[in-house]
């Protein structure tokens, strides 16, 4: 909905995702799973499937066995997941920049083991970053790794983890030395042969997939598995976070897409006082509001996308992307369910459903509040703290 301009190449590649999404993906998340915990077995098929379409395989170069789509690409085809399940897009976006760390920054030999399962597919990652009491301040993670010989012992908790249940394997940030800038590190902990404990958190919207609270006793791992160098954990977790962001603003684009969808077909299909309802004059605004912002979402999000392509700093751009279209997406599935009157308060329309994945989406990756931070320090080169 709105012009998209693209290369005739991306728009058959989302055409074809499109075509896909809609007939296998829209009736298992939306209907036979909604809100109900989709199995690891039948969310590993699904990203399988999504592995063809360039989902993860896509984030990295054809010489690693990915197939190399630039990052604009790959955030046209992740919108198209997010449009059809804001659960879905969960696990493609955390086994995507997983797989971009391995790419990266991993040594070879981790590479080479784990980085063939998430092209695939396969396997899955969780990142384990967030602690009960940290969000988006990195500098004050607690989980310890001391050294033991060969190996670091490994204690904490990680909490708010994305894939928990359903990972094979966890990139998890450590701090190895108390000071507060290169104290922090990352290894890369298999769940078989250095085994840690799961629990899934259930929440008012996302249950489709996992999210959960990680405990890690006495986890003895080798040093061999650290990913990146030692004290590097800040560095290359903010090296993410710019890129990580541009993705879960195209998922409240997704959510707010969906919603505007919705609400148009509805719009246009019932009556009332003798005609569709699209055609009183408020329900006609609404929507040429809910239209206007999906559309500047999208331009907001692509634009970093492209700028990070191109090799441009784009860490204010991608905190207004983030803002803009997740704070979107919240207003405009509350539209959604305006438009739907009563309807849009019962389990029978998608809208209920979108309106609380979209309250979710602000949240991530750092809040709309951080990212008005980010933006006012980008402006002022003061900052908060």
């Amino acid at each position: 909905m709105g012009y998209v301009f693209r290369t005739e190449e991306q728009q058959m590649a989302v055409d074809g995702l499109r075509r896909f999404l809609h007939a296998e993906i829209d009736p298992v998340f939306n209907r036979e799973y909604r809100d109900r915990f989709l199995p690891r077995e039948r969310m590993s098929a699904v990203m399988r499937q999504l592995a063809e379409f360039g989902l993860v395989s896509g984030v990295v170069g054809a010489d690693r066995g990915g197939l190399g789509l630039d990052w604009l690409t790959s955030l046209m085809l992740f919108e198209e997941v997010a449009a059809t399940s804001a659960d879905l897009s969960v696990p493609v976006l955390i086994n995507s920049f997983g797989a971009v760390m391995l790419d990266k920054i991993a040594p070879s030999h981790l590479r080479e083991r784990y980085l063939p399962g998430l092209l695939s597919g396969e396997n899955f990652i969780s990142m384990g970053i967030s602690e009960p009491d940290v969000g988006s301040n990195v500098l004050e993670i607690k989980t310890r790794a001391r050294r033991d010989g060969d190996h670091y012992v490994i204690n904490g908790e990680k909490t708010w983890i994305s894939n928990g249940e359903y990972s094979d394997f966890l990139i998890c940030t450590c701090r190895t030395s108390d000071d507060p800038r290169r104290g922090l590190t990352h290894f890369l902990l298999d769940r078989k042969e250095h085994p840690y404990e799961v629990r899934g958190i259930h929440k008012i919207g996302l249950n489709s997939q996992s999210t959960s609270q990680i405990f890690l006793t006495d986890v003895r791992v080798p040093a061999r598995n650290i990913i990146g160098n030692e004290g590097e954990g800040l560095k290359n977790t903010l090296s993410l976070f710019e890129r990580s962001r541009v993705f879960v603003a195209a998922q409240g684009l997704g959510i707010a897409r969906r919603a505007l969808e919705e609400a148009t077909r509805y719009a246009t299909e019932r009556r009332q006082h003798g005609k569709v309802i699209a055609g009183h004059q408020l329900i006609a605004a609404m929507l040429a509001e809910m239209a206007t912002n999906v559309d500047a979402a999208r331009l907001l999000t692509y634009r970093a996308a492209s700028m990070i392509e191109a090799g441009v700093p784009a860490e204010m751009e991608a905190a207004m992307a983030k803002y803009f279209a997740c704070e979107a997406a919240v207003t405009i599935a509350r539209q959604a369910v305006q438009i739907h009157g009563a309807n849009g308060v019962t389990t029978e329309f998608l809208v209920e459903k979108l309106a609380r994945e979209a309250i979710i989406v602000p949240i991530p990756e750092g809040t709309t509040q951080m990212q008005q931070l980010i933006i006012g320090r980008a402006l002022t080169g003061v900052g908060a703290f």
